[in-house]
């Protein structure tokens, strides 16, 4: 019997996939390799490789942007964000897949419309919504920004991955005496933590990434890396582009160091793993 994978249209498939991903990987090494290049160069015009190499620019642009005070706002914002939303997120997720209520669907729709329209759409109103009440430029209005794609986010993870625990497990403590609290403390978590976990660490790689809710609601003292480094590139006056590239580079390593982090004790990938059910 002759393989499916071994046809001359199976091979031509695998083929033009593994040439795209190749090409794609390669302009994306060549993008982050350009801008690594230019941030540790002394001058680079015309040539292939810099006239000289240097350090410096790492030291001008932690000065020069304040990178020590944006890197603590950007990382207070985010854990701020991944510790409400699960807080929010987690029992309302539960409470969905758990319960039949009248306007269920519209309820789930309006959870999905923060993470299908485009962030600028319901950001301006939000933003000025903020600074009607008065957190809009505040840490805090930052943060309550954020919440508004984030919550809904570990929501929609999190009914799915409830719906796949078997509620015998939650009759079964019932029927041993565990009342609400004692069941979601000593049985619900455990079960849930894998995909809870997994949704936040998406969520913490989210709001770092977050340009425009948190464009529209940051102050001067309440800006996080990734709007920073925008007003670095676009701000009115001169700055050194190997000084930007350097912001640059310190905004790629800091998000890949808290990725890697979080990777070494939760899989993503856990999130459509189903827990075993009772017999």
């Amino acid at each position: 019997m002759v393989s499916s994978t071994s046809t001359p249209g199976a091979r031509l498939w695998n083929g033009a996939v593994a040439l795209f991903m190749a090409f794609f990987t390669l302009n994306v090494a060549g993008v982050v390799a350009a801008v690594v290049v230019s941030s540790l160069s002394t001058r680079w015009l015309g040539t292939w490789l810099p006239t000289g190499w240097t350090t410096h620019w790492y030291a001008s642009a932690w000065d020069e942007f304040q990178l020590g005070d944006v890197l603590t706002t950007t990382f207070e914002v985010a854990f701020a964000v991944v510790l409400l939303s699960g807080l929010l997120g987690v029992p309302a997720g539960y409470a969905l897949a758990r319960r039949e209520f009248p306007g269920k669907r519209a309820v789930m729709l309006l959870f999905l419309l923060p993470l299908l329209a485009p962030p600028v759409t319901y950001g301006i109103p939000l933003a000025t919504a903020l600074y009607r009440v008065g957190v809009g430029g505040t840490l805090w209005g930052v943060i309550l920004a954020n919440l508004v794609p984030a919550v809904p986010f570990v929501v929609l993870v999190m009914a799915p991955f409830v719906e796949q625990i078997d509620p015998k497990l939650e009759a079964a403590a019932r029927v041993f005496g565990a009342g609400r609290l004692r069941l979601f403390v000593h049985v619900l978590i455990p079960l849930l933590a894998p995909g809870a976990l997994a949704a936040l660490i998406l969520v913490l790689v989210r709001t770092i990434a977050s340009f425009e809710l948190t464009f529209f609601t940051a102050g001067a003292d309440s800006q996080t890396l990734v709007v920073a480094l925008y007003y670095a590139v676009f701000a009115a006056g001169v700055r050194a582009t190997q000084s930007i590239d350097a912001m640059a580079v310190v905004y790629m390593v800091a998000s890949l160091a808290w990725l890697l982090v979080a990777l070494r004790f939760v899989d993503p990938t856990q999130i459509v793993g189903r827990p075993r059910k009772a017999a």
